[in-house]
């Protein structure tokens, strides 16, 4: 029988797709747990059941499956969140979805913030994060500073400007993580909390 393809004759069969995916769940586990550096090509094979030669047939190369993996992790936070924010009711329900989401998806995929965090310090020997604002995924920020801007537009919250609002509000959300990452006990749902009712008073208007 042969293996069903995707839409198109260079699209990967439905067996090629499962073990791409049995990758990179192997090696969100050995980078969440064993960092960056020290996860090698043969260690993601033997914790998928593979052999190595099997992983380069996927993935020609170690940088290739790593960065496939960072990719997948940041598209399913990425969906998390808009998925959270399409279901708000106004701007400011939206800005604490966003709120909730962020941080709440890194609450529950630790695995995933390990792998984020692993895979850009270890970029280009560490310097993404020694840069100040080089470690903006995904346009975080730029995405922040819209939804604050529409506020702003709907009469909802008071003037400021959008892109140092929309740091603040970023850089909380990661000193909590951060802290949580380091400190387990932390009670990061109270964090979530102050973070909502910091972010609320810096943008809503004042009588």
């Amino acid at each position: 029988m042969t293996p069903r393809r995707g839409e198109g004759p260079d699209e990967p069969t439905f067996t090629e797709r499962a073990r791409r995916r049995q990758l990179i769940d192997a090696t969100i586990d050995l980078i969440s747990t064993r960092g960056h550096p020290s996860t090698s090509l043969s260690a993601i094979a033997e914790r998928a059941g593979l052999s190595k030669a099997a992983v380069l047939y996927h993935f020609s190369s170690k940088d290739n499956l790593t960065r496939a993996a960072l990719e997948h992790v940041l598209a399913d936070f990425s969906a998390h969140v808009t998925e959270r924010l399409a279901r708000a009711a106004g701007p400011r329900d939206a800005l604490v979805a966003y709120v909730r989401a962020m941080i709440g998806y890194q609450q529950a995929n630790r695995r995933h913030v390990r792998v984020i965090t692993e895979m850009l310090l270890d970029d280009a020997g560490g310097t993404r994060l020694k840069t100040p604002g080089s470690h903006d995924t995904h346009g975080r920020w730029q995405a922040l500073a819209d939804l604050l801007t529409e506020g702003q537009q709907a009469g909802v919250f008071r003037e400021f400007d959008a892109q140092t609002i929309a740091l603040a509000i970023g850089g909380a959300i990661d000193g909590v993580i951060a802290h949580w990452l380091a400190h387990p006990e932390y009670d990061l749902d109270a964090a979530a909390a102050e973070v909502e009712k910091f972010t609320l008073d810096a943008v809503e208007r004042r009588a």
